[in-house]
């Protein structure tokens, strides 16, 4: 009969099931740390190309100006291997040709202004030869600073922008210009043998009252060291919780043994009818 007796508060004590987190749960969350690691490792190396970039670009800078990449070489132009390369070209300014290309620089909102340089060759090349107030934007108000002569061009090769500015598309037939687009200004402008990029003139280049050269803003943002920290950073949180769920005993099964069901010191633990529960992990 004994054996058919609770033990006084047993109802209140049922076995407890073992706990753990769901497969999919755990692939999910290592898979997630892998991807984290990736991005971060990836970051590392973006951060490494833009120093490499932002090191083989002052050096094109402040190079010795060369002649600009013969007509052959044109096909071969590239950002990656020209552009911001200081170069040097001679011709006359066809000055009846220009365009102006709106603009923000530190002098203030205004214009590009864009000439076609006619070579001896017979060949063009667009000058981005500076910057002009609004107030300047007519030719005749820089009459003065528009050299009819034989003229050397020093400044920086820079590579065309097509289609327009930021959320701007160029206008050409209403001569609305947002970028420096060489294809399409050659062909508003009906230039022919146009070179597929322009030229920043530098400040050494200006004359008179013209444009102000020597305006080029060369800069590289790099937050890629911050970025990489952020993944990083993520991956050994998600890393870390995933550990402390493991050490905290969520796939350790449990068994049972009794305790004193009147007391609960250790050291009166005993086996009984009247006995209570122990969990103990496996």
């Amino acid at each position: 009969m004994s054996d058919l007796v609770k033990p006084k508060g047993s109802e209140s004590r049922s076995p407890a099931r073992a706990a753990g987190p769901s497969l999919w749960l755990t692939g999910l969350s290592l898979t997630a740390v892998v991807v984290l690691m990736a991005l971060g490792i990836w970051q590392v190396e973006r951060r490494a190309w833009k120093l490499a970039l932002v090191d083989r670009v002052e050096q094109r800078v402040h190079a010795p100006a060369q002649p600009i990449p013969s007509r052959a070489a044109w096909p071969a132009v590239s950002a990656a291997s020209d552009e911001y390369r200081h170069v040097s070209v001679s011709g006359r300014f066809l000055h009846d040709r220009e365009t102006l290309v709106q603009a923000v620089t530190e002098e203030g909102p205004g214009y590009w202004v864009l000439t076609p340089l006619q070579r001896a060759d017979g060949t063009l090349v667009l000058i981005n030869r500076g910057f002009v107030p609004s107030e300047r934007r007519d030719p005749s108000t820089r009459q003065a600073g528009n050299p009819d002569s034989q003229i050397e061009v020093t400044g920086l090769l820079r590579i065309t922008e097509p289609k327009g500015g930021f959320l701007r598309d160029n206008v050409p037939q209403h001569n609305r210009w947002y970028s420096r687009d060489v294809g399409a200004i050659a062909a508003a402008r009906d230039l022919q043998n146009v070179a597929p990029f322009f030229i920043d003139a530098d400040a050494g280049s200006q004359s008179g009252v013209g444009p102000i050269g020597g305006l080029t803003v060369i800069r590289f943002p790099n937050n890629h060291l911050i970025y990489a920290l952020t993944w990083f950073a993520l991956a050994f949180m998600l890393a870390g919780r995933l550990f402390v769920t493991f050490r905290g005993g969520l796939f350790r099964r449990t068994r049972f043994v009794h305790e004193p069901a009147g007391g609960s010191d250790a050291s009166a633990r005993r086996t009984g009818s009247d006995a209570g529960t122990i969990v103990e992990p496996t």
